[in-house]
């Protein structure tokens, strides 16, 4: 991992110790271990505007060190000879980071709050770049990211390694990760425990807790420990099953009483927020103006506090046809572009016309020639290799 990559999650101790690092050439970085309780502490804004200050006051050293050299419309590159080298981005961001405090502001302007899920670290930062207030790790990636059949396949330990994963590419929205199933039904200890591993281990600003009432203690338990809770209801996928399906809630005035009496059981045990899923439009209006907490909608329609969608989802990235839920806006079809680009890479290779020059590294005609000799040199050797690989098939 990159230092430049890093830097929403590791801090210089000093532009010295920057140097240091920037001269090992960015294979190795200061770490900063932010302790649990900085959630409760009364420096919590101010820890993440120090963090913010210090990636700021890196750009100009970083950009002077690392250069981006164009070589096509498409592309830019440094002088990495490999694929795997670390990243680095000249165009760090100077957004500011997204606090509770942040998005609380945004809640009592009546500004709507944007929030998509990412389950990588290339969609963390594309979703980061893109200025999104909120990143979620959505347990959704169980199906969009890894194939499973539902969310409940998820484990806490895929939460973590894809939460890790898109912490590296966020470095100014705030940033949920979903407490599977099975990491928080036992008991509020056990949900504390795995909320903490979220944070402590997924680099997760906050979590994500699935349920109404029956949870409220939970809900308590973790927010009283500092770890800010987003909590979900109305259709919660983790419990679908036992709901008749993927299938729309609080369709009558009952169940819609029900919805805001979990609403306000989430709200009355320390929620920040509440996710309102596959809710009518008008039911989740007067839930949302009961609510002294921000509501995001999924398929609730538009008088909610913010939204939220599945980015690989709104993104097209799987082929067209595969279903979607009506609440879905497909804003590009990033799986047929993305298509024809390899297409037209495989089409190019069978034809011999990538590499081209200019994708590939020179070296002196001298150096070649020499080495030319020394594999005229070594023939016997040569072909005594290729004897033995013939003698495998």
């Amino acid at each position: 991992m990159s230092l430049v990559l890093s830097l929403s999650r590791t801090v210089p101790r000093s532009s010295a110790a920057c140097g240091n690092v920037l001269k090992r050439g960015y294979h190795s970085t200061v770490r900063h271990r932010t302790s649990i309780n900085i959630f409760s502490s009364p420096s919590y804004a101010s820890h993440h505007a120090a963090t913010g200050a210090a990636v700021l006051s890196l750009t100009p050293l970083l950009q002077q060190h690392h250069q981006p050299q164009p070589h096509s419309k498409f592309h830019t590159t440094t002088q990495n000879a490999s694929s795997h080298a670390p990243m680095s981005f000249s165009d760090l961001s100077t957004r500011k980071k997204v606090t509770i405090n942040t998005l609380r502001k945004m809640y009592e302007k009546g500004e709507k709050i944007t929030m998509i899920t990412a389950h990588d670290f290339p969609s963390g930062l594309l979703a980061d770049q893109a200025g999104i207030d909120c990143v979620l790790v959505g347990d959704s990636l169980a199906m969009v990211g890894l194939g499973m059949e539902d969310t409940n396949q998820i484990s806490l330990d895929d939460m973590l390694h894809h939460s890790r994963a898109v912490a590296r590419g966020v470095r100014s929205a705030f940033l949920v990760a979903d407490l599977p199933m099975g990491s928080y039904e036992l008991s509020p200890q056990q949900a504390l425990q795995s909320s903490i591993s979220l944070v402590q281990k997924g680099r997760a600003t906050s979590v994500k807790i699935e349920g109404g009432k029956e949870v409220a203690p939970t809900i308590k338990t973790i927010t009283n420990m500092g770890i800010p809770v987003l909590a979900h209801i109305g259709l919660t996928p983790q419990r679908q099953g036992s709901l008749g399906g993927f299938v729309v809630q609080s369709k009558t005035a009952a169940s819609a009483s029900k919805l805001l009496s979990d609403a306000l059981a989430v709200q009355d045990a320390g929620a920040w927020g509440v996710v309102l899923e596959a809710v009518p439009a008008d039911v989740a209006k007067l839930v949302t103006e009961a609510l002294d907490i921000p509501t995001i909608g999924i398929g609730a329609g538009d008088g909610t506090s913010g939204q939220v969608l599945v980015q690989i989802d709104m993104l097209g990235n799987f082929p067209t046809g595969r279903f979607l839920p009506k609440f879905v806006k497909r804003y590009a079809d990033v799986f047929e572009v993305s298509k024809k680009a390899i297409v037209e890479y495989k089409d190019e290779v069978k034809a011999g016309q990538y590499p081209a020059q200019e994708h590939t590294y020179p070296v002196k005609e001298q150096e070649v020639a020499e080495f030319k000799k020394i594999v005229e040199s070594r023939k016997a050797e040569i072909d005594a290799s290729k004897e033995r690989r013939r003698s495998f098939e």
